[in-house]
């Protein structure tokens, strides 16, 4: 019931009818992140496209300023001078046809970027069911599928997250900790959005963004004005 409480008395900050600015939402959320934990910021971005339709897409990558404030582990399938190159980079994992069978035989999912060269993937194509609802399975949109792991492991170290729409045309994602404070999420929250105004399909009718918020992990959202961001 506790929490309960806590929850209540925080609702009473944030003016439910209200579109606040980007600065002032992102201050407010900082706020609300009162928890015992460093609570994760996360931004849910509602789009005017339909996923159903290919040509309405919306997915991509890009590399947050500040980073998401979580340690990233990733796993790289790779061969050779590659597979070094990987090490090299600093990832967590690297192997082939081994680590396959470590995720079919064991349910072994101990990493959070999975990232292969070109070649590997029909070896991987044996995981999509298991990566796949995880979203985990290495896509070249989000530069996972490449030649040049080095860069995608040290860009994934660096706070390199994904964005794509679910089937309810949303997007989230997270955009930094409470403890970063408003300054480092408000250039988080920008690089992010950014990069979701660019991905705008050609196919998109009428108006792009149709809501945006901005939450906690345990606090309320905070509906932001988005006509600023268009």
């Amino acid at each position: 019931m506790a929490a309960g409480k806590r929850f209540k008395e925080l609702v009473k900050l944030v003016d439910r009818t209200k579109l606040y600015d980007p600065a002032e939402a992102l201050e407010l959320v900082c706020k609300t992140a009162n928890a015992k934990f460093d609570e994760t910021i996360e931004l849910h971005v509602r789009l005017g496209v339909d996923s159903r339709h290919a040509d309405q897409q919306v997915r991509g990558a890009v590399v947050l300023p500040h980073g998401t404030g979580k340690t990233v582990r990733t796993l790289v399938f790779a061969k050779g001078d590659k597979a070094q190159e990987a090490e090299e980079a600093g990832s967590d994992y690297v192997g082939a046809e081994d680590y396959v069978a470590k995720i079919q035989n064991e349910n072994w999912f101990d990493f959070d970027v999975v990232i292969a060269t070109p070649d590997m993937m029909g070896v991987i194509g044996r995981l999509g069911r298991v990566l796949g609802p995880k979203g985990l399975m290495p896509n070249p949109k989000a530069g996972t599928v490449t030649m040049d792991v080095g860069k995608a492991v040290r860009e994934a170290k660096a706070g390199k997250i994904e964005y794509r729409l679910d089937k309810t045309n949303i997007i989230h994602c997270p955009i930094g900790r409470a403890s970063f404070g408003p300054e480092k999420l408000a250039d988080n929250f920008n690089a992010l959005m950014d990069a979701i105004m660019r991905a705008k399909p050609a196919a998109a009718k009428g108006q792009y963004i149709r809501s945006c918020v901005i939450a906690s992990t345990m606090g309320p959202g905070i509906k932001i004005n988005y006509t600023r961001l268009s």
